[in-house]
Protein backbone atom coordinates (compact mmCIF):
# COMPACT_ATOMS: atom_id res chain seq x y z
CA UNK A 1 0.00 0.00 0.00
CA UNK A 2 1.20 3.50 -0.84
CA UNK A 3 1.07 6.00 2.04
CA UNK A 4 2.52 9.06 0.34
CA UNK A 5 5.85 10.83 0.57
CA UNK A 6 7.60 13.51 2.56
CA UNK A 7 9.42 16.28 0.75
CA UNK A 8 11.93 18.68 2.26
CA UNK A 9 11.92 22.34 1.28
CA UNK A 10 15.46 23.01 2.49
CA UNK A 11 16.75 24.55 -0.74
CA UNK A 12 13.74 26.85 -1.06
CA UNK A 13 14.08 28.07 2.52
CA UNK A 14 17.82 28.64 2.08
CA UNK A 15 17.15 30.73 -1.03
CA UNK A 16 14.42 32.72 0.74
CA UNK A 17 16.82 33.48 3.59
CA UNK A 18 19.89 34.03 1.36
CA UNK A 19 21.93 31.35 3.11
CA UNK A 20 24.38 29.20 1.17
CA UNK A 21 24.70 25.45 1.59
CA UNK A 22 28.35 25.92 2.42
CA UNK A 23 27.51 28.35 5.22
CA UNK A 24 24.82 26.24 6.87
CA UNK A 25 26.95 23.08 6.65
CA UNK A 26 29.86 24.90 8.23
CA UNK A 27 27.77 26.52 10.97
CA UNK A 28 25.93 23.31 11.88
CA UNK A 29 28.85 20.93 11.29
CA UNK A 30 26.88 18.89 8.74
CA UNK A 31 28.73 16.89 6.07
CA UNK A 32 27.94 18.54 2.71
CA UNK A 33 27.35 15.18 1.00
CA UNK A 34 24.66 14.21 3.51
CA UNK A 35 23.10 17.66 3.36
CA UNK A 36 22.92 17.53 -0.45
CA UNK A 37 20.98 14.25 -0.26
CA UNK A 38 18.38 15.89 1.97
CA UNK A 39 18.19 18.86 -0.40
CA UNK A 40 17.52 16.47 -3.31
CA UNK A 41 14.92 14.57 -1.27
CA UNK A 42 17.11 11.49 -1.63
CA UNK A 43 16.65 9.96 1.82
CA UNK A 44 15.09 6.89 3.38
CA UNK A 45 14.83 8.14 6.95
CA UNK A 46 14.81 11.59 8.45
CA UNK A 47 17.32 12.56 11.11
CA UNK A 48 15.24 14.33 13.75
CA UNK A 49 18.35 15.90 15.24
CA UNK A 50 19.17 17.47 11.88
CA UNK A 51 15.59 18.71 11.47
CA UNK A 52 15.75 20.35 14.91
CA UNK A 53 19.08 22.00 14.02
CA UNK A 54 17.63 23.31 10.76
CA UNK A 55 14.48 24.67 12.40
CA UNK A 56 16.52 26.41 15.09
CA UNK A 57 19.14 27.81 12.72
CA UNK A 58 16.65 28.96 10.07
CA UNK A 59 14.06 30.22 12.59
CA UNK A 60 11.29 28.18 10.99
CA UNK A 61 8.70 25.63 12.06
CA UNK A 62 8.92 22.02 10.93
CA UNK A 63 5.93 22.63 8.65
CA UNK A 64 8.06 25.16 6.75
CA UNK A 65 10.60 22.42 5.95
CA UNK A 66 8.61 19.21 5.56
CA UNK A 67 5.64 18.68 3.23
CA UNK A 68 3.53 15.54 3.11
CA UNK A 69 2.02 14.50 -0.22
CA UNK A 70 -0.77 11.94 -0.06
CA UNK A 71 -0.60 9.19 -2.71
CA UNK A 72 -3.59 10.62 -4.56
CA UNK A 73 -1.87 14.05 -4.77
CA UNK A 74 0.75 12.74 -7.18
Amino acid sequence: MEYGQLFLRIEEVLKEKHISKNQICKDLDIPRTNFNRYCRNDFQRLDTGLLCKLCFYLHVDISDLVIYHRPEDK
